[in-house]
């Protein structure tokens, strides 16, 4: 039972509502809060980060209960000090429904992450963005944790290469990588990176010098990937590591001689 947390002030949240209907999600979305985000590689290699993430968080309400306490929520959130990472988010997640004395719940995730990356001819340093999403979904049995990162990349059409006397249209693609990691399997976010950026026809960056330049073009020109090439290519290699339980992968296009994008995506397994 929830207790009053001021002396003499009404715990309001914690009546009895006689309507006797469960709520399957209640809390907040749309918190934005700077955290640190630690990504471990499976060598060992740490790099923690300061970011801005937005947070969705939500119970499980019983039908006998009139509210669930918001402000705890955002307390959970608060009292992460410590740099915080995807092996974490099942114990954060199963401490936050104690604290809210629910059975079920979920987080979601979303924040800006970055790379740091070196030109390929050049030498010359930047960083590249990423978008990450973290996701968690928990009850009495377990929990079932996803991450997601779209990754920039670049597409050259190989058809527009196979018909043209001379050049070949490209496009900047995202491509979309969701896992669900089995309980214990390490991942990192950089390895997801990587895995997206060798499929394509070629990285991006965040500062290229001129010799840069041709490098990238050149490269994108002899690598041609149709949107199910970037699909197709990405998912024969996550179908066969056995630290996912389920895995979706999409790409689009942004069209340079299109006024729309081209897309494809693959689902395989829980996810």
């Amino acid at each position: 039972m929830n207790r009053p947390e001021s002396p003499g002030i009404p715990d309001v949240q914690s009546h009895a509502d006689q309507r006797a209907l469960a709520i399957d999600r209640v809390g907040i979305r749309s918190l934005r809060y700077p955290i640190r985000f630690e990504d471990r590689g499976s060598d060992d290699s740490v790099d923690v980060q300061s970011t801005v993430a937005t947070f969705g968080v939500y119970v499980a309400l019983p039908a006998d209960r009139k509210g669930t306490h918001m402000s705890r929520l955002v307390a959970a959130i608060d009292e992460m000090h410590e740099p915080f990472s995807l092996a974490q988010l099942p114990e954060w997640v199963a401490a936050l429904l104690r604290r809210l004395e629910s059975d079920a719940g979920s987080v979601d995730i979303e924040f800006p992450w970055f790379m740091r990356k070196t030109a390929p001819v050049s030498g010359v340093g930047s960083v590249m963005d990423y978008t990450v999403k973290l996701a968690a979904r928990a009850d009495a049995r377990s929990c079932e944790v996803t991450a997601s990162i779209v990754i920039p990349v670049m597409s050259l059409c190989p058809s527009s290469k196979a018909i043209a006397d001379y050049g070949a249209h490209n496009q900047r693609s995202h491509l979309s990588i969701d896992v669900r990691p089995r309980s214990g399997a390490r991942l990192s976010l950089a390895e997801l990176v990587r895995l997206g950026e060798e499929e394509a026809s070629c990285e991006l960056y965040g500062l290229l010098k001129r010799n840069d330049e041709k490098y990238v073009t050149e490269r994108a020109y002899e690598r041609p990937r149709f949107v199910e090439d970037l699909v197709r290519g990405i998912a024969s290699r996550l179908q066969g590591d056995a630290r996912f339980a389920g895995f979706r992968v999409a790409a689009e296009n942004f069209e340079s001689i299109h006024n729309h994008s081209a897309y494809a995506e693959i689902a395989r397994g829980a996810i």
